[in-house]
């Protein structure tokens, strides 16, 4: 779990027990647990005009998998683009929102919950049920990292009652069957998947952004899946989850 400490400079240190690595988090935003039917989801939020859009950044998949190719036992991410991307936006309504069974564990998650079931519908439901908690009724922007893009997707796609307005994709994992055969994995056989409702999400406003140098979710895969109905932007240098730094000002002035 997070911990926090005041510092006098306004802002809230966040140590993470796993790794080194450390964020500073603006005051702004309070760190808040949502809960759903079936899982707990950590969030970072900061919400000050409710008549506003909220602009809501998905998580990747995080830490699924170790050093030795095996599931991991805690799917947080050690990676910090997302939440640097989030705590950096100056839009008065934005959240960092978990992937289930990262951050904090509910007693539901197993590892299927970060491997193959990493998009099954009780995965989409949570994500579901904590953005309308969070969001309501007003517009919605979200900006789905890696697998958050392929959540993302299926909340503007698959799930009516959302008010979506755009969908911001980076690195995105939008056909996870390609992703898998593409690099000779077994399929994520528990997994919704957004091709099924391509027709469904070429009708919402959308950008995709994808790294040069991305070895994990390489451009030609986005390329394919968007088919030329939507921007595709190749940010130049980029690998996987670093280098994506020069198209941050773009995401934060959308509104």
């Amino acid at each position: 779990m997070p911990i926090f400490r005041r510092l006098s400079t306004g802002l809230v240190l966040l140590f993470l027990i796993i790794g080194c690595s450390s964020l500073e988090v603006p005051s702004a935003y309070q760190f808040r647990i949502v809960k759903t039917r079936n899982f707990e989801l950590a969030s970072w939020q900061k919400l000050s005009n409710p008549t506003l859009p909220v602009k809501i950044y998905i998580e990747g998949d995080g830490y699924a998998f170790n050093a030795h190719g095996l599931p991991s036992r805690d799917p947080t991410p050690k990676g910090t683009m997302m939440r640097e991307l989030a705590f950096g936006d100056p839009s008065p309504n934005v959240v960092y929102l978990a992937r289930p069974c990262q951050y904090v564990k509910s007693e539901i998650c197993s590892q299927r919950h970060w491997t193959t079931a990493r998009f099954a519908p009780e995965i989409l439901n949570a994500e579901y049920e904590a953005v309308k908690q969070i969001a309501g009724k007003q517009e919605i922007i979200l900006i789905g990292f890696s697998g958050g893009a392929q959540i993302a997707g299926l909340l503007a796609a698959a799930k009516p009652g959302l008010n979506i307005k755009k969908v911001i994709t980076i690195a995105g994992n939008l056909d996870h069957l390609a992703w898998t055969q593409f690099h000779h994995l077994p399929p994520l056989n528990e997994s919704l998947n957004l091709e099924s409702y391509r027709r469904q999400f070429a009708d919402v406003p959308q950008i995709h952004y994808a790294g040069s140098e991305d070895k994990v979710m390489p451009p030609v895969l986005i390329r394919n899946f968007v088919g030329g109905t939507a921007p595709v932007i190749i940010v130049d240098g980029a690998e996987h989850n670093q280098g994506f730094d020069s198209i941050y000002p773009d995401i934060w002035k959308v509104y």
